[in-house]
């Protein structure tokens, strides 16, 4: 366990809400840890505001200005030791990232969908929502794992399960998924931080 309080960068690409629920779940006392540093891919992210307000330090760091995905990578990841966090939560961050060997174990995503379905290259967003519904899937929800180098790939840490009802759209299906993610991807987050997730291969052990 870490010394000082345990700190993340949160990692984005747009509207930030999943960074907001972050925020305001520590606000009420809900989340102990702190929110060290916020990178975004773009410079016009809406959740950069939400940093801003909070006082969190946040850069911006576009993937066009660098040569490769590893460069790019290179750089947010400096990012992320300068601020000496703990964890890094990809939060609808859409670029893809090569994760590095002292990062490793320390780097969390939320899916909207209950890994391994629905899931890999291409399924993001809407997407996944419009493939639950086209293929008639019951059941969805969102999965919280540790990301590798490979799309929705690392061991599960949490999932948590919707209905999908006979007059869902991809926007109501979304809406609840959303609702589950809010309360699991900062339950996820709580219990590393209290030290009480253990890794055994593709297994993950959260004692009661």
């Amino acid at each position: 366990m870490p010394s000082h309080p345990y700190r993340i960068a949160v990692l984005i690409s747009g509207g930030g809400t999943t960074l907001r629920n972050f925020i305001e779940r520590i606000a009420a006392g809900r989340l102990p840890i702190e929110i060290g540093l916020v990178v975004s891919s773009s410079p016009t992210a809406k959740g950069l505001r939400f940093a801003d307000e909070a006082g969190i330090p946040s850069a911006t760091i576009e993937r066009k200005t660098f040569a490769d995905q590893d460069e790019f990578s290179r750089a947010v990841f400096d990012h992320c030791r300068r601020a000496k966090v703990d964890l890094v939560a990809l939060a609808g961050f859409l670029k893809r990232i090569t994760i590095p060997d002292d990062f490793a174990g320390r780097v969390v995503n939320i899916h909207p969908a209950l890994v391994p379905s629905f899931c890999g290259a291409g399924y993001y967003g809407h997407r996944v929502h419009e493939a639950v519904l086209e293929y008639g899937a019951k059941l969805s929800g969102c999965t919280v794992h540790f990301a590798d180098n490979q799309y929705d790939h690392g061991p599960v840490i949490l999932q948590r399960a919707v209905p999908v009802l006979d007059d869902d759209t991809p926007d109501t299906l979304a809406a609840r998924v959303f609702e589950a993610e809010c309360e699991a991807y900062p339950e996820a987050i709580r219990r590393i931080a209290a030290g009480r997730v253990a890794v055994e291969g593709r297994r993950v052990r959260i004692p009661s």
